[in-house]
C-alpha cells in the first residue's frame, strides 16, 4: 500500500500535466529548463547508451537524453504524467524506437541489478518515505562506473537571498498558482515549506550518495542555490 506521502504526491499533480512544462518554468524564473539541461550535460548521453530517467513525469529529461541518441526508459508512478509524456512522444515518431515510458516507483525498480549505462531523476526525494533507502535502490540498477545525476530545488544559503526566497515561494508561488487554477495552487502553497522541510532533514546529499554506492558525489549550487544538481558515478569498475 502507498503511504500518505506518496498519495498526497499523486494527488498534488495528477491534475497538472497539460500545463506541467510551462508553469513549472515560470514558478522556477525561467531556471527549470537551465538545471534540466545541466544535468543532461552532465550525463552526456551518447548513441546507444541506456538510460534510466526515474520521477520523468511529462518526459522533459528523457525526450533531451534521446535526442542525442540515447536509449531513454522514462519511469515514473503517475499516469496521468505518462498519459502526457506518450502523448508528446507520438507527436515526435523519430524518437519513437529509443525513448519508452513505463509506469512504476522509484522504491521497487522492476530492473535487474546493473541494468543501465546511466541514471537521471527530478523532484524525487522529497516525496518518498525513506530517501537513503530509496538512493541505493537507484544505484542498484546502475552499471559501475556509470554516471547518476539529480535535479532539485534548493535553499539559498545567504540570509538575504533567502529571505527573498521565502517571500518568493511562501506568498508568490501561491498567488502565482492561483492565477492558473485550483491545482496549481495547491501546488505553490505546498512547494515553499516542502523544500525547507526536505534540506533540514537531508542537509548532506553527498554524503547520502556516498552511503549509497556512489562515488565522486559532488553538489553543485544553481541559481544562487534555488536549485541544486548532485551528480556521482556508481562504485565499481566499468564493464564497458
Amino acid at each position: 500500500m502507498s503511504s500518505l506521502r506518496k498519495r498526497h504526491a499523486l494527488q498534488l499533480f495528477d491534475g497538472l500535466p497539460d500545463r506541467y512544462d510551462r508553469v513549472g518554468a515560470v514558478m522556477s524564473f525561467g531556471q527549470d529548463p537551465r538545471w534540466r539541461h545541466a544535468l543532461v550535460e552532465f550525463i552526456g548521453p551518447r548513441e546507444g547508451s541506456s538510460i534510466l530517467d526515474v520521477a520523468t513525469g511529462t518526459g522533459m529529461v528523457a525526450f533531451a537524453l534521446a535526442a542525442r541518441g540515447a536509449e531513454v526508459v522514462g519511469l515514473d508512478q503517475s499516469e496521468a504524467m505518462l498519459a502526457r509524456a506518450r502523448a508528446r512522444l507520438r507527436r515526435t515518431p523519430e524518437l519513437a524506437d529509443r525513448l519508452s515510458f513505463v509506469l512504476g516507483e522509484a522504491e521497487a525498480l522492476p530492473y535487474e541489478d546493473g541494468t543501465f549505462d546511466a541514471l537521471t531523476f527530478t523532484y524525487l526525494l522529497r516525496y518518498v518515505d525513506e530517501p537513503a533507502t530509496t538512493v541505493r535502490e537507484l544505484a542498484r540498477v546502475v552499471k559501475p562506473g556509470g554516471r547518476i545525476a539529480m535535479v532539485e530545488f534548493g535553499v539559498p544559503a545567504d540570509r538575504a537571498l533567502r529571505a527573498l526566497w521565502r517571500i518568493h515561494t511562501r506568498a508568490g508561488l501561491p498567488l502565482l498558482g492561483r492565477a492558473i487554477s485550483r491545482d496549481w495552487y495547491d501546488v505553490g502553497r505546498f512547494l515553499g515549506p516542502s523544500i525547507e522541510f526536505f534540506h533540514a532533514a537531508e542537509p548532506d546529499l553527498p554524503g547520502l550518495w556516498r552511503a549509497a554506492g556512489i562515488g565522486q558525489a559532488q553538489q553543485r549550487n544553481l541559481s544562487f542555490g534555488a536549485g541544486i544538481l548532485v551528480t556521482g558515478v556508481r562504485n565499481g569498475t566499468a564493464t564497458g
